[in-house]
């Protein structure tokens, strides 16, 4: 990723953050609506769900700029997903997911550059958590 980039999914997360809770609901919908077999890997409260998606998010968003501190928490959190069921094939049904979600959420202020940017972001993280599974 370009420094402008991890700029751009920066900045665009910040405006994400004082409205993430309906967010992350949106974004959740959103995921059952592509592939309802999801929705049983998710056996806790969807609100904590939530929470805990965002603040991964904030993490991995912040860590953009240093791969080496940021890929031992994406490899333990691609086994963790190997445990609950997740395969390589619903990685891209988050990034579906994810993208709609941040359009729907910033608006005119998800441009091509944003997008693009944070399709690069999600390609570093998930394939880090892929890289995981298939070892």
């Amino acid at each position: 990723m370009t420094p402008e980039q991890i700029g751009l999914v920066r900045t665009s997360f910040a405006q994400v953050v004082p409205i993430r809770e309906p967010v992350a609901e949106l974004f959740y919908g959103r995921l059952f609506e592509l592939d309802p077999s999801l929705r049983p890997l998710f056996k806790g409260d969807m609100k904590e769900q939530g929470i805990k998606l965002m603040a991964m998010i904030g993490t991995a968003v912040g860590g953009l700029d240093n791969r080496e501190s940021l890929d031992p928490a994406l490899r333990a959190l691609g086994q963790r997903n190997i445990g609950y069921g997740v395969a390589a094939a619903h990685y891209d049904t988050v990034a579906s997911a994810l993208l709609w979600t941040l359009e729907r959420s910033l608006g005119a202020a998800f441009t091509a550059d944003v997008r693009a940017a944070w399709i690069a972001a999600y390609g570093v993280l998930a394939g880090a958590m892929i890289d995981t599974a298939a070892a």
